[in-house]
């Protein structure tokens, strides 16, 4: 058993492992013109796995290019198309990473070479207000590294330890608070990342089950009231409702079995139209 592995490298992984294998058998095929029917045979193949429209010249050009390239340029056969010179392949240069030793990593080093550039500025309120800013920017910097809390006296002796002792801040210098600058980064994040709106959908259906079941009641000029509903179910209920009543009134007017009817005489009961058999006969004759 073969592994893919231990076999040549796929060219083209489009057309798969069989088309390169026929195009190599191809290749040494010592007779030209068994060679060309066969390279048409493999590019009619080839055009089942490319997608594309086949009555356009450019279509069966990739398909004879490519049969080329995936031969290694070392198939001569009669191409309806110029044959593709090999491209020689250039590696790129490697780039080159910048290799400098960062002091303090939570800051980066591109605050280093600010805190170099303003090192050499003259001495104003802007260069005060600079290194005010710089300061700030290392606390919350930090802040970014460690949640936990920062004291100032820290950032001084790095802002100190960054430029050589050349950026002093002034006595009694307040920097921003450690609260503050964890509810600017809450803000940022809501701003940033604001609150997905509900779904619509399910705005939509709730919508329709209040609609459902909110009956609208319509009254005409004699004071009668009619119950109107939009929703399909409640109709059908009604409907219901009307056909089990209308089955219950049938039901009544049906004559009960078990029951006498009081228009039919009962046969138990003496019919005062017809003599009573056991009652003695008197004689109307006089016979005396």
């Amino acid at each position: 058993m073969k592994y893919n592995t231990s076999q040549t490298k796929l060219i083209n992984g489009e057309y798969g492992r069989h088309i390169q294998q026929m195009i190599k058998s191809t290749v040494e095929i010592k007779d030209r013109n068994e060679r060309n029917q066969q390279a048409k045979a493999i590019v009619r193949t080839m055009s089942y796995f490319l997608a594309g429209s086949k009555d356009t010249e450019d279509y069966w050009n990739r398909l004879w290019d490519q049969l080329f390239v995936i031969s290694d340029y070392k198939l001569d056969v009669d191409s309806p198309f110029p044959k593709p010179q090999p491209e020689i392949e250039k590696r790129p240069k490697p780039l080159k990473y910048p290799k400098r030793d960062i002091r303090f990593r939570p800051y980066g080093g591109f605050i280093e070479d600010i805190i170099n550039k303003v090192i050499t500025e003259e001495d104003s309120a802007d260069k005060e207000q600079t290194v005010l800013d710089i300061a700030n920017y290392l606390k919350r910097q930090y802040l970014n590294w460690n949640r936990d809390s920062v004291n100032d006296t820290l950032i001084y002796e790095h802002l100190d330890t960054l430029s050589h002792g050349k950026l002093k801040l002034q006595e009694n210098t307040n920097l921003h608070s450690t609260r503050d600058i964890l509810n600017d980064w809450e803000a940022e994040k809501i701003i940033n990342n604001p609150p997905k709106p509900e779904n619509k959908k399910k705005k939509k259906k709730n919508n329709n089950v209040i609609a459902a079941n909110t009956n609208h009641t319509i009254n005409n000029g004699n004071g009668n009231s009619n119950t109107n509903s939009n929703n399909p179910n409640d109709n059908n209920s009604s409907r219901k409702k009307k056909k089990k009543k209308k089955k219950n009134q049938q039901q009544q007017n049906q004559p009960n079995p078990n029951q006498p009817n009081p228009n039919q005489p009962n046969p138990n009961q003496p019919n005062p139209n017809q003599p009573n058999p056991n009652q003695p006969k008197f004689n109307t004759n006089n016979n005396q």
